[in-house]
């Protein structure tokens, strides 16, 4: 699939227009994509208006037994994908192209955007027959790393200490990878925020970097919206790394069959289980995965414990670079 990518320029400022619902329509880029949004995503890069290649709308969406089916409640159908969070509001994707947002009683935008630029945009993305893992991903020249790895792995805390280095984000959280060319698979260009621990925002300090106000208490990481170190175009997949706790920085290359599960796991589909894969879907995704493994391959990267000894990550990776072997 051969989705528009992002232009480098800066984009024209943006021009809203109204919606017979009386909400405001803007209008955005993100993942080689125009959205119209009647939900507001200052999270992502402004754009002019244009015939959006995806719609997001406010409106009821009807998700029959959601509500007793406790805190957050799932269905996938062939053509309809519904997400529901009590707290939040429900989702519902339809096709490729459209998202209808119901949200709970008194959520405003702000809040809606968690979920929606999260799993929501993950399996919006996934429909439209992309890659999408759980990870962070930096572009470094003309090449490019992603960060795989379990909570708490640091795939956020090494991205930023990377852009901290002068290398550009590409995505953080979802990171959505175009396979149409099966000899060069290309990461798509996310938007510029990165969610940062309080502790870890101290340590790296990103100067060029605002943080936006905290929507809600239990969210335990704060919005770095980047004024400058964004990489807008699309970068060929060079590494995949597998994030783990270590004594020292190290890079090593999974051997065996080890790669394949270890992208799979980290998918971001396989967080909502084999029903979120039926039909055709699971077997495209496995094709999928195991073309990377094959192509790109997974290598272990051991981080240190301790924000002071982050940049040994970063000269790790820069010397994986450029020793140009896989």
């Amino acid at each position: 699939m051969n989705l528009p990518v992002a232009s480098r320029a800066r984009p024209e400022p943006a021009v809203d227009t109204m919606t017979p619902s009386g909400r405001v329509r803007h209008f955005y880029q993100a993942y080689g994509l125009v959205i119209g949004s009647e939900v507001a995503l200052p999270e992502l890069e402004p754009t002019a208006p244009a015939t959006p290649d995806l719609e997001i709308a406010v409106g009821p969406v009807d998700f029959p037994g959601a509500a007793s089916q406790g805190a957050a409640a799932f269905r996938f159908e062939p053509m309809r994908q519904y997400l529901a969070w009590q707290a939040v509001g429900t989702f519902m994707i339809s096709g490729a192209n459209r998202i209808d947002v119901d949200p709970a009683p008194g959520i405003d935008d702000p809040l809606l955007a968690f979920p929606l630029l999260g799993p929501v945009m993950a399996l919006a993305l996934h429909q439209r027959g992309l890659l999408v893992l759980h990870a962070s991903a930096i572009a470094v020249g003309g090449e490019s790393v992603i960060f795989m790895g379990d909570k708490g792995a640091g795939k956020s805390t090494t991205a930023g200490a990377m852009i901290r280095a002068g290398h550009r984000l590409l995505a953080d959280d979802v990171v959505a990878l175009d396979l149409s060319d099966p000899g060069r698979p290309m990461i798509l260009p996310g938007f510029p925020q990165l969610k940062l621990a309080a502790d870890t925002a101290g340590a790296i300090r990103l100067e060029q970097a605002d943080v936006r106000p905290q929507v809600h208490p239990q969210i335990d990481k704060a919005q770095h919206r980047l004024r400058a170190g964004f990489a807008a175009e699309a970068v060929p997949v060079s590494r995949l790394y597998m994030l783990e706790r270590g004594e020292r920085a190290a890079i090593s290359p999974l051997t065996g069959g080890a790669a394949l599960p270890a992208i799979i796991r980290f998918s971001y589909v396989t967080r909502f289980g084999r029903q979120a894969l039926a039909d055709d879907f699971a077997a495209a995704h496995l094709r999928q995965c195991a073309r990377i493994a094959g192509r790109i391959g997974v290598s272990r990267l051991e981080v240190p414990a301790g924000l002071a000894r982050i940049d040994e990550a970063v000269a790790a990776i820069e010397a994986d670079l450029a020793s140009g072997t896989r």
